[in-house]
Formats: C-alpha cells, sequence, structure tokens
C-alpha cells in the first residue's frame, strides 16, 4: 500500500496543487497513524494555497478529516488500533490517504457522529462553538447577523444560534442559498445581491442594529457590518473569503457608536486541553444530538481537490464539502 497526498511548492491558484505518492508512514513515539475516509475542505485551505496566511515550502494542505487508527506510536495512552478519530489541525497535510499525527492532537469520534460528518464539520463546528458561546456575548432573545449563512460554517452558526433561543438575520447571495438558509433556522434573509445588508438589519431591528456581527466574508461586507451593529456592538470578523480587511481607522468605531471589533483565531480558543475538552464536548453534543445537522451538500475525489477549490473561491457550493480518499 502507499500514500498519496498533496503537496505545493509554489504559491498560486488551484493549478499549484500536486499529488505526491510514497510509502505509509510508520508513527513515531507519542503518534499515531491514521488511515482518512474523509477530509474536509475550509475556506482557509485557499488562504493557505494563495499565501494570503503564510506557509513554509513545500507545503501539504487541509486542516481536518477524520478516520481510523491503524498504527500507533511507542508512548500512547488512551488511543489504540481501530479507533475512530478525527482532528482539525495543528499543521496543514489532511488531503491524504493516510497520515501520522500526534496522538493528543485526536479526538475520539462518539458512535452517533459519522465520519463524513466529523470531517465536514469539526473545524467548521469548533470554530462556531469558539464564537458563539466564548468569544461572543450572546444571549437568548438577541437578534445577530450572520454573513454567508448558506455556507458551511454559516449553516451551523444559524442552527447552533437557533439552539440558544437567538434570533438569526442571515445574508446571502442566490435563491437557492436564501433557501438553505431559511431550512437552517434564519428568522430573516437579505439578499446582498440586490439589497444594502445594513439597511434592511435596521428595518427588521426597529432601527435599533444588532448586538453581535459574525462575518466570514472580510473586505467586501466590513462596512455593511458596523453600520449593522447598535452602539458598543461587536463584529466578529473571522474570515476573508473577499480579501482581507486593511487601512482601517480605529475611529470610525467611535464615529459609529463606541464598537467593538474582534479577529479570532480558533486554535487561540483550544490553546488547552480544558479548553479542548470543553469545546468538543460541546460540538459532539451539537452534531450527535442533532441540534446542529451538517448539510454535506458536495463530495469530490481527494485528487479533485483543484475542482473543488475552484468551486468554493467561485461561491458555487453550498454548506459543508468532503474530499474522498
Amino acid at each position: 500500500m502507499t500514500c498519496l497526498r498533496a503537496q505545493i511548492t509554489g504559491l498560486g491558484g488551484p493549478e499549484v496543487i500536486e499529488w505526491v505518492e510514497s510509502d505509509i508512514p510508520a508513527p513515531g513515539p507519542g503518534e499515531v497513524l491514521i488511515e482518512h475516509s474523509a477530509i474536509g475542505l475550509n475556506f482557509i485551505n485557499t488562504y493557505h494555497r494563495t499565501g494570503l496566511y503564510p506557509v513554509e515550502l513545500p507545503s501539504g494542505l487541509g486542516l481536518e478529516a477524520a478516520g481510523r487508527i491503524i498504527g500507533v506510536g511507542d508512548g500512547v495512552s488512551g488511543y489504540a488500533e481501530g479507533d475512530r478519530v478525527a482532528y482539525m489541525g495543528p499543521g496543514l497535510g489532511a488531503y491524504s490517504t493516510h497520515r501520522v499525527m500526534p496522538a493528543d492532537a485526536m479526538f475520539k469520534l462518539p458512535d452517533n457522529v459519522p465520519d463524513d460528518i466529523a470531517a465536514a464539520a469539526i473545524l467548521k463546528a469548533a470554530t462556531t462553538e469558539g464564537l458563539v458561546e466564548r468569544c461572543a456575548d450572546v444571549n437568548a432573545g438577541d437578534t445577530v447577523l450572520v454573513h454567508a449563512a448558506a455556507g458551511g460554517v454559516g449553516l451551523i452558526m444559524v442552527q447552533w444560534l437557533k439552539a440558544l433561543g437567538v434570533h438569526v438575520i442571515g445574508t446571502v447571495s442566490s435563491e437557492a442559498k436564501e433557501a438553505a438558509a431559511r431550512a437552517a433556522g434564519c428568522d430573516h434573509v437579505i439578499r446582498y445581491d440586490h439589497e444594502e445588508i445594513a439597511p434592511q438589519v435596521r428595518e427588521i431591528t426597529g432601527g435599533a442594529g444588532v448586538p453581535v456581527v459574525f462575518d466570514g466574508v472580510g473586505k467586501d461586507t466590513f462596512m455593511a457590518s458596523l453600520d449593522s451593529l447598535r452602539p458598543r456592538g461587536l463584529l466578529v470578523s473571522f474570515g476573508n473569503a473577499s480579501g482581507p480587511v486593511d487601512g482601517v481607522n480605529l475611529g470610525i468605531l467611535a464615529q459609529k457608536g463606541s464598537l467593538f471589533v474582534t479577529r479570532p483565531t480558533l486554535m487561540h480558543y483550544y490553546a488547552t486541553p480544558e479548553d479542548r475538552e470543553l469545546g468538543i464536548g460541546r460540538v459532539w453534543d451539537m452534531l450527535g444530538s442533532d441540534k446542529v445537522k451538517v448539510t454535506i451538500g458536495q463530495s469530490y475525489a481527494l485528487k479533485d481537490a483543484a475542482q473543488a477549490h475552484i468551486d468554493l473561491e467561485a461561491r458555487r457550493t453550498t454548506g459543508s464539502t468532503i474530499l474522498k480518499p
């Protein structure tokens, strides 16, 4: 048997993704060998490929995957061959059939969470958990704004917020995505392809604005997000789908109501064993209890990862996407 893995030796478009075949690696001390059954696709993968988020070349791609352990290195406790596991980093390289990983990066999969769902959702669901429950001060009865509500993170976040008793305004770009956002639980949907976002938010909230905006789009929605907030509201800017936000005059936050802006990183919310246990416990609870249902809108063969990137960047995908070895 051999291992197939994606590699980039230069930065650029999807065409820079190359494929390398090698012997299956052996786990070292403290490590496990995983045979992947499904790999998650996320927008952050494109940031690594283009260099928006710098990586050392050559580099692998992909942060999250699920599968089973087929080898255990010396000194590993708590894991055995045959265990079903998932992970969301550290390091790039999930676009592969097999991978050696630190045992302490693993999360055991409960029986009621299938591999495909874990691979499609662990990074997105953990992101949602960190942003909603530990970053933003969201309370039952609040009305919040979620951009790209029909995307992979968006659909999970809308359901998560609804499970907490929050009213959700979602933004989308098409009729099909509007239907998906409403099915996830959005109370109001704004079609930003032909409606101005902030005036619609003000109308929905009786002029008050929202206490929190979750913005994974970035540059194109930054000002609309600020204009949608009530005084002392919080903008959680967690992605750059339209490009990074730059050139910001901090004085504008005062002018628009003493606003707060944060740019969180997931791993800062999963930095300690206590953080990880707390966060993943909530993730498995939400996924396993069907409070949050994961929509896998697309599935590609692993070797079709370049096409998956093309479709993701063109916003032709809905919900979560997985790659299958």
